[in-house]
């Protein structure tokens, strides 16, 4: 079993990648949750509101799954972490 949190710019980009991921059998499961962001980029400290999910998938589909996100995700570097489980 392999857990990702992923960061999306709305509930609306979140949706339609983890259903894809999902229609593709990639994925078992996800959970999602507004939260705050504040962060540093290029230089400046910004805030905005965020979608952040937990994706459950295994090690087989893991760079699949990686790729389709990057692939479909809005943000020039999407936040794609890898937990331990």
């Amino acid at each position: 079993m392999k857990l990702l949190y992923v960061t999306f710019k709305n509930s609306k980009e979140c949706e339609k990648i983890c259903t894809k991921l999902l229609e593709k059998k990639l994925i078992a499961c996800v959970n999602s949750f507004e939260i705050n962001a504040n962060f540093l980029w290029k230089g400046k400290i910004k805030k905005s509101k965020e979608v952040g999910a937990l994706i459950k998938t295994t090690e087989d589909n893991l760079k699949k799954v990686v790729e389709i996100i990057k692939k479909l995700h809005s943000y020039e570097i999407p936040e794609i972490i890898d937990i331990p489980c």
